[in-house]
């Protein structure tokens, strides 16, 4: 008997305490915006048949035919997936990641910059903008 482990300790899935068995924080949080439509497809799928810790052995042949994909999309939604950190990937063992809260990444010097120079800060709050 094969023991499954997780590639990522650290990162074991939990079921949300809501009422949904899908985290809502996959949109609340953001982490489905810009996401195609077969990736969206592939996690909803990996997610309805893996284990507790987000573990699932499915073969790239059945998912190809449960979500009509070739291996092609197959194999460049889920570099997108693991790219989004959704989920992570082992030949033949795939795991959903437990969604970590995304780090909001500010352009330089931008209104929302935590990192403004102060005299520009006390500029703004001058000219009504803070």
């Amino acid at each position: 008997m094969l023991t499954k482990r997780p590639i990522h300790p650290d990162r074991i899935r939990k079921i949300p305490k809501q009422f949904s068995w899908i985290d809502g924080r996959l949109v609340r949080d953001g982490h489905l915006d810009g996401c195609s439509h077969p990736a969206a497809a592939l996690y909803l799928f990996l997610i309805t048949v893996s284990d507790t810790k987000g573990l699932s052995y499915y073969s790239d042949h059945s998912i190809c035919k449960r979500l009509q994909m070739d291996t092609c999309l197959l194999s460049a939604t889920r570099l997108e997936l693991i790219r989004l950190s959704l989920i992570a990937y082992r030949k033949p063992l795939y795991q959903v990641l437990d969604l970590t809260p995304q780090e909001v990444v500010y352009p330089r010097n931008s209104p929302q910059d935590p990192m403004q120079p102060l005299g520009q800060v006390l500029q703004q709050i001058m000219e009504g903008r803070s």
